[in-house]
């Protein structure tokens, strides 16, 4: 499996071949951490990164860059005033950290009035894909780079549950159709027409099916191919189980302003229960034993990187 994905992934492009991104696990810079307060949580992210180094190291111990590097660098948000590199995984707090970083870069003065389409769309922070290669090397290099995560059957329900269970204007009318019009037998005319009411269920024989009607989406994509965590050596790996203190203690690490703290507010559909290990038991139940087995098995690599318990 492992093999095939990289084969997909190769682009032997010529500008690209003899370069190498950084390697190693770097020693996080410490030095404006202040207190003991810290312990706790720098303890916990020491071990992450190493489980995943190592991970990494076993599992893919080609060192040379292989795969468009531009590609690679997608989904980075750049800060550079205080030097971050930020992977966007969403559903695992992205939107929250885009309103960090704007605060960081002096676009806002705080994280709570920025509403969700100025994160989103508004098109405040820059991406890596969007500097030259030296740029994008220097930064690679020089920048401390941090990817969140997030137990992936969590992050898949959560997911479904934004957008399918939401009134949503982009997601029923391409996906909603496509999944009702493929898996549903016998769907009446309004589900065909509108795309809502798709069942958990349903999106899962769209997530598996080799052939899908309509692409993947970086909302259920694998962090593996997101972020590329065994190309890109990042310093610093946030949970979502953990989210707050993780990303405070980053905070400080960057030398961030002592009194900016990461938001504690859901940002959209604020009422509705957050997506916890019930409340996904309860969806997995629609499944059978088999489609349980291959959505697990879907994000195998994700469970394994990133040392999660399988469901």
């Amino acid at each position: 499996q492992l093999s095939g994905q990289q084969k997909m992934s190769e682009s032997p492009l010529s500008q690209f071949r003899g370069m190498y991104l950084p390697s190693g696990l770097h020693a996080l810079n410490k030095t404006l951490v202040k207190g003991s307060e810290w312990k706790d949580v720098d303890s916990t992210q020491e071990k992450r990164r190493s489980f995943l180094y190592d991970f990494c190291k076993k599992y893919n111990s080609r060192k040379k860059l292989r795969t468009h590097l531009v590609h690679l660098v997608s989904r980075i948000y750049v800060e550079d005033r205080h030097k971050v590199l930020y992977c966007e995984v969403p559903k695992a707090g992205c939107s929250n950290w885009k309103r960090v970083l704007m605060v960081l870069n002096g676009l806002a003065a705080s994280a709570h009035n920025i509403s969700h389409d100025d994160v989103h769309y508004g098109k405040h922070l820059r991406r890596l894909d969007s500097y030259d290669l030296k740029g994008i090397y220097t930064r690679l290099n020089t920048y401390t780079k941090t990817i969140f995560v997030r137990d992936p059957m969590e992050r898949l329900v959560s997911a479904f549950r934004d957008k399918f269970e939401h009134p949503n204007s982009y997601y029923h009318p391409v996906f909603g159709k496509a999944i009702i019009k493929k898996y549903r037998l016998n769907a009446n005319k309004e589900a065909l027409k509108t795309g809502s009411g798709v069942r958990f269920k349903e999106f899962i024989q769209y997530l598996l099916d080799s052939h899908r009607p309509v692409g993947m989406d970086i909302h259920w994509e694998q962090v593996s191919k997101l972020c590329y965590p065994c190309l890109i050596n990042y310093d610093f790996i946030g949970k979502f189980e953990t989210l707050e203190e993780d990303a405070n203690y980053f905070l400080r690490l960057v030398g961030a302003p002592a009194e900016l703290k990461f938001p504690k507010f859901k940002d959209r559909h604020s009422s509705d229960e957050r997506t916890s290990a019930e409340v996904v038991r309860q969806y997995l139940k629609e499944l059978s034993k088999e489609e349980r087995q291959l959505a697990y098995n879907f994000y195998y690599l994700d469970y394994l990187m990133f040392n999660y318990t399988s469901p």
